[in-house]
């Protein structure tokens, strides 16, 4: 298939173009690299814009006529989103929408959304399927909620065929060491910790040790950035058979906390990792583990790296020896 990726500079974006390229797609990457990075685009070719400028989309799809758009471009920092949501609506909910006026215009083009588990908000659930209730609790997880309603409607109005993904905690490199997790600033927590324990420098911060989980800190479900970009593989080839729009949560359906990472990381590396417990930050749920059942039983989703010493390991290869 010829597809765009928006994002493909990015974390998970150039994972998905590593994947697509060894597939046999064909790829066209569109970044504005305000936080991808050119060195990652390695399959596929680049168009430098931005999602909201109508004109270089049009041009992009006039010349590539993609049968299928898989969008990873969106700010995702639910921090900042918090303190500056009007950035989050314009770029994630313009921009898309924006995307999505060239995709229902070509015919026959397919959408894989990459969506999030904040759209869910507090669980009420000790594991999150998706039947869970919607009810995001910070502007990045209502601006992904957003454009899952969009997706519903376009079905029924345009028809458009559609496929999101939520997921919970993405982490780990590609084992080839070409690319990884290389963010400005960095946010995540496994990235953070090691490179916390390559320099040495400032301890890593711990946000917070009063949630309601068994040690006090925030409870997640770690899945790798490939197992991610399986499911996209995996997506693309269900929309050839299935009309409307489709939702699927991705996660290992193990949770472990910041200071459970904090070991593990420990064990990975084979020394001690300093840290320092500060205020929990607003916006952040206390647990958020994934029930991905339907994904396995739908897709045929089966994570090939289910442990996190295996995660953590790949992703300590990529930033032992980062290239960028």
């Amino acid at each position: 298939m010829r597809l765009v990726v928006t994002g493909g500079a990015g974390y998970i974006g150039s994972h998905m173009c590593k994947l697509l390229s060894e597939a046999g797609h064909q790829v066209c990457v569109v970044d504005n690299l305000s936080t991808g990075h050119r060195e990652a685009v390695q399959w596929g070719e680049l168009e430098v814009g931005d999602i909201r400028d109508a004109d270089f989309l049009r041009s992009v799809f006039g010349r590539f006529s993609p049968e299928g758009v898989l969008h990873f471009a969106a700010k995702s920092q639910v921090a900042e989103s918090v303190q500056e949501p009007a950035d989050y609506y314009d770029n994630n909910v313009v921009g898309a929408l924006t995307l999505l006026d060239q995709v229902r215009r070509q015919a026959g083009c397919v959408f894989v959304f990459s969506s999030t588990a904040a759209v869910f908000g507090v669980p009420q659930t000790e594991l999150i399927d998706e039947q869970h209730p919607r009810n995001p609790i910070n502007a990045y997880g209502a601006t992904k909620l957003a454009i899952e309603r969009v997706l519903e409607n376009y079905a029924i109005a345009y028809g458009l065929r559609s496929i999101s993904f939520r997921y919970f905690n993405a982490a780990g490199a590609d084992p080839s060491g070409l690319i990884g997790e290389a963010h400005e600033p960095e946010t995540h927590l496994v990235p953070k910790i090691l490179m916390s324990a390559l320099t040495q420098g400032e301890p890593m911060r711990v946000f917070g040790e009063d949630c309601d989980t068994p040690d006090g800190t925030c409870v997640r479900d770690y899945v790798h950035v490939n197992d991610l970009g399986l499911a996209h593989l995996k997506g693309l080839e269900f929309l050839q058979k299935a009309e409307g729009a489709h939702f699927y949560n991705l996660g290992n359906g193990a949770g472990f906390s910041v200071m459970e990472i904090l070991a593990a990381s420990e064990a990975v590396i084979g020394r001690a990792i300093a840290r320092e417990i500060c205020a929990r930050r607003a916006g952040d749920p206390a647990r958020l583990v994934a029930d991905a059942t339907r994904a396995r039983k739908d897709l045929g989703w089966v994570p090939s790296y289910p442990n996190i010493a295996g995660i953590i390991g790949s992703a300590w290869a990529w930033h032992s020896q980062r290239r960028f």
